[in-house]
């Protein structure tokens, strides 16, 4: 049973109806982020053919920088996925915030890769 004091929870629970609507192609991949108390990850997913065409995170061995959980890290973070896809040749793809608000590091994140290249 969910109660109104779980949030994680509740935001599970608003992710799986956005998840519904949003899927990602090979041509147009899922952003995906996920975050955590001490990390932010982001991926991207083709959803028809089940596989991570990409990821980056703030435990990758490229990620430098001293905090992992803040808003500078989450726009490095969104940097790193935004190269990886323009190295693919992926341009555009389908945000998928994971049932988080758009505020904050996944603002950050989402914004950082806009600035280097990818649409969405």
């Amino acid at each position: 049973m969910i109660t109104k004091n779980d949030k994680n929870a509740v935001r599970k629970k608003r992710h799986s109806r956005v998840r519904t609507k949003v899927s990602g192609t090979a041509t147009r991949p899922r952003l995906n982020v996920y975050r955590s108390n001490k990390h932010i990850y982001a991926q991207l997913i083709d959803d028809v053919n089940g596989v991570t065409l990409a990821s980056a995170s703030t435990m990758d061995n490229a990620f430098e920088s001293d905090s992992k959980a803040n808003v500078e890290a989450a726009a490095k973070v969104g940097e790193l996925i935004a190269k990886q896809a323009v190295e693919k040749d992926l341009k555009s793809v389908v945000f998928d915030r994971g049932g988080y608000l758009f505020h904050g590091r996944v603002k950050a994140l989402a914004d950082a890769a806009r600035e280097n290249g990818l649409e969405f």
